[in-house]
C-alpha cells in the first residue's frame, strides 16, 4: 500500500537503444543502424539506433551517402526520478475532509496522500495512520472526542444528505458532536457540564421532535435530522427563525455522528514537513534520501506542480531502460549508466572485458573485421533481405574497421558478405572505400583535444587503466604538423581520466603502417619494444593498423610482464574496475 497514485499507463513498446561505444567509429554507428532495422525485419518492435558520442566526417559521408539519419543521442542512461515515480498522483487539497482523504486512501489502496493547493502545488502529505489519530477515541478527554474542525457545508457532503436550511455554510470553525437520544429533561445537561455552548453545537437527533425543538429554542449551530425522517415545517420554521441550519441525513444515528466527525478538514493533520526531488535527479542519488526516511518523495516540476511521487519501493522497481550493446563489451566504453539498466544483448568482435549481467542474455561475440559482418551474417542465416540502404550502411562499417580487407582483423567471411551486401545495395565496394577513407582529416577537421577522443575506448589489464585513440589518415604529413599539440592533448587525456598511460595510435590507409604517441608512466613506455621516431615518446609500428587485434594485445602483454615482475606503476590503479551488477 506504498504508492500513492493511479498506475501509470506504459507504452505499447517499451524502447529499446542499440548503441555502441562512447566516441563512436563508423562501424559502432552502422551496426546500431543496421542491428535495429534487422530486429524490425524479424518483426520486433521499439529498437532504435542510438549513439553515446559525436559524430565525424567520415560517419557523416556514410549517412548522406545512403540517406539515414544520425542516431539518436544518449549522453546518460542513469535511471532518473521520472522512470520509476509513480504518475499521475491522486492528492487531495489542502481544503479536503477526512472522509474524502479516506475515500481515496480506500478506493486507490494507498496508505498515503500529497495535500496540495489550489495551484497544484505541494503543501504536505496526510497518510491513513494521521486519519487514524483523529478518530481514535480519548477516553480520558470526552470533549474533544466530540469536536470537528469543519464547515456546515462540508458536513452536508460528507453526509450526502439536504439541507434544509443552511447559515454561514462555508464558514470553518470547531463544532462539537451530540446524539439527542436522552430524555428532554436532561438533554442539555452534559452540555452545560463540559462548558459547550449552544452557538457550537451540532445535536444529531431522529423524529424526536420535542428534542428538536429544544435544541432550535437554545441556539445551536446546527440540527442533524437521522434515516431521512420527515421533518415538520413548524420545525423548519422555528430554525430559519433562530438561525439554526437543518440537514437531513440518510443514516441512523451512530453512523451518521462517525461521518459527521470525518467530515473534519485535514488541515490539523498534514504533515507539512516533506522532501522532494527533481524528476531529472538519477535514481542512484535519490536512494540517499530513503536511508535516512521511510516517507515518500513528492516529486514537483520546475513551477512547482506536483507531477509524481517516490516511495521507497518505486526505487527497487525494474528500470524500464533496455540497451544492446554494439562493437564493444566492456562497461568502460559503454554510456555512462549502462551499469544501472537492463543490458539485454551484445553484438561485438572484441576481446571480451569484465561484464556482469542480472540475468542470461544473448551475446554473439565473433572474431571477425566488424560488427557489421556479425549483423548482415544475422540478415543471411535468416533469409531476410536488407534494404540497398541499409546493405550499403553495413558495406561501409565493414569497409571502414577492416581497411576494405586490408586489415590484420579481416576474415574470409568479411569478404564474403561483402560481396553479398554490395550485390544487394549495388555499390562497388572500391569506389565506396574510396570514398569513406578521402572524407576528411580528423587531424585537421578537429582541434587535437577532439583528435585524441574521436575513436577513443579505456582499457584495464592486472589493475591499471589505460586509453588508446585511434585515427586513420591518408599519409602521416597532417599528424606531424599538429604533433606537439595533439601530444599535449594526449597528456591532458590522461590526467583528466586519471590513467597509467594513454596513446593515440595514427594510421595510414596507404601504406598499412602506424605511428604511436604515448604519454604515462615511463615504466611502462620504456617497455615498448617499437623504434622511436624522432621524441621518445612516438613510436614507429610497421604493418601495425588494427588496435584491436594488433595493439591491445600487445600492450596487455607488456604489462603482464611489468605484473609479473612487480614493477607495475601505483598510478592509474583501480581498487574497484567496474560497478558490478547485482
Amino acid at each position: 500500500m506504498t504508492p500513492s497514485a493511479a498506475p501509470a499507463s506504459k507504452p505499447a513498446t517499451t524502447p529499446t537503444y542499440v548503441v555502441g561505444h562512447r566516441n563512436p567509429d563508423a562501424d559502432a554507428i552502422c551496426s546500431a543502424i543496421a542491428y535495429a532495422a534487422y530486429k524490425e525485419a524479424r518483426g520486433e518492435r521499439g529498437y532504435i539506433a542510438a549513439r553515446c558520442g559525436n559524430s565525424n566526417a567520415r560517419i557523416d559521408t556514410i549517412l548522406a551517402r545512403f540517406r539515414q539519419p544520425l542516431p539518436h543521442y544518449l549522453s546518460d542512461v542513469s535511471p532518473r526520478v521520472r522512470d520509476l515515480m509513480t504518475a499521475p498522483v491522486i492528492s487531495v487539497t489542502e481544503t479536503a475532509t477526512c472522509a474524502e482523504a479516506l475515500e481515496l486512501l480506500d478506493h486507490h489502496d494507498i496508505s498515503l496522500l500529497p495535500v496540495t493547493n489550489a495551484r497544484r502545488k505541494p503543501v504536505g502529505t496526510v497518510s491513513l495512520a494521521q486519519l487514524g489519530g483523529v478518530f481514535v477515541p480519548r477516553v480520558s478527554e470526552p470533549r474533544l472526542m466530540r469536536q470537528v474542525h469543519t464547515s456546515l457545508a462540508s458536513i452536508a457532503r460528507a453526509l450526502k444528505g439536504r439541507a434544509f436550511h443552511v447559515v454561514d455554510e462555508k464558514k470553518v470553525e470547531d463544532f462539537f458532536v451530540r446524539l439527542g437520544t436522552m430524555d428532554i429533561r436532561s438533554f442539555w445537561s452534559i452540555s452545560e457540564k463540559e462548558n459547550i455552548p449552544a452557538s457550537q453545537s451540532i445535536i444529531i437527533v431522529g423524529d424526536r421532535r420535542d428534542v428538536q425543538r429544544r435544541a432550535i429554542e437554545l441556539g445551536i449551530r446546527a440540527l442533524v435530522i437521522t434515516s431521512s425522517l420527515a421533518i415538520d415545517d413548524e420545525i423548519i420554521a422555528l430554525a430559519r427563525e433562530k438561525g439554526v441550519t437543518v440537514i437531513s441525513s440518510p443514516y441512523d444515528s451512530a453512523t451518521t455522528a462517525w461521518v459527521v466527525r470525518t467530515a473534519s478538514s485535514i488541515e490539523r493533520v498534514i504533515e507539512r514537513t516533506y522532501s522532494t526531488v527533481g524528476a531529472d535527479d538519477r535514481i542512484a542519488d535519490v536512494r540517499k534520501k530513503f536511508s535516512v526516511t521511510n516517507h515518500a518523495i513528492l516529486v514537483p516540476n520546475d513551477e512547482g506542480v506536483l507531477i509524481g511521487i517516490l516511495t521507497k519501493s518505486d526505487i527497487f522497481k525494474p528500470v524500464p531502460t533496455r540497451l544492446v550493446l554494439v562493437d564493444h563489451n566492456e562497461l568502460t566504453q559503454a554510456v555512462p549508466g549502462a551499469e544501472e539498466v537492463t543490458i539485454a544483448e551484445i553484438i561485438d568482435h572484441h576481446r571480451l572485458g569484465a561484464m556482469n549481467t542480472a540475468q542470461p542474455i544473448l551475446f554473439i561475440n565473433e572474431p571477425v573485421g566488424s560488427t557489421c559482418t556479425i549483423v548482415a551474417d544475422l540478415f543471411r542465416r535468416e533469409n531476410l533481405l536488407p534494404s540497398p540502404e541499409i546493405a550499403g550502411i553495413m558495406m561501409s562499417g565493414l569497409i571502414s574497421d577492416t581497411l576494405h580487407l586490408n586489415g590484420p582483423t579481416a576474415t574470409p567471411k568479411d569478404a564474403k558478405l561483402l560481396a553479398w551486401l554490395a550485390e544487394i545495395a549495388g555499390v562497388n565496394s572500391k569506389q565506396l572505400a574510396d570514398a569513406i577513407f578521402n572524407s576528411g582529416s580528423v587531424i585537421l577537421a578537429v582541434p587535437p583535444e577532439k583528435v585524441v577522443r574521436s575513436d577513443f575506448k579505456i582499457y584495464e589489464e592486472e589493475g591499471i587503466k589505460f586509453a588508446v585513440s585511434q585515427v586513420e589518415e591518408l599519409g602521416f604529413g597532417n599528424f606531424w604538423q599538429h604533433a606537439k599539440p595533439i601530444a599535449q592533448a594526449v597528456q591532458d587525456l590522461r590526467e583528466e581520466e586519471k590513467l597509467a598511460f594513454a596513446a593515440l595510435l595514427v594510421t595510414d590507409i596507404n601504406t598499412q603502417n602506424s605511428v604511436l604517441l604515448v604519454k604515462g608512466e615511463a615504466a611502462i613506455i620504456s617497455r615498448i619494444s617499437y623504434p622511436h621516431v624522432e621524441q621518445d615518446e612516438i613510436f614507429d609500428m610497421p604493418g601495425v593498423v588494427s588496435r584491436k587485434k594488433q595493439l591491445i594485445p600487445y600492450l596487455t602483454t607488456v604489462i603482464r610482464e611489468l605484473a609479473a615482475e612487480g614493477a607495475l606503476p601505483v598510478t592509474g590503479k583501480s581498487a574497484t574496475p567496474f560497478r558490478k551488477r547485482k
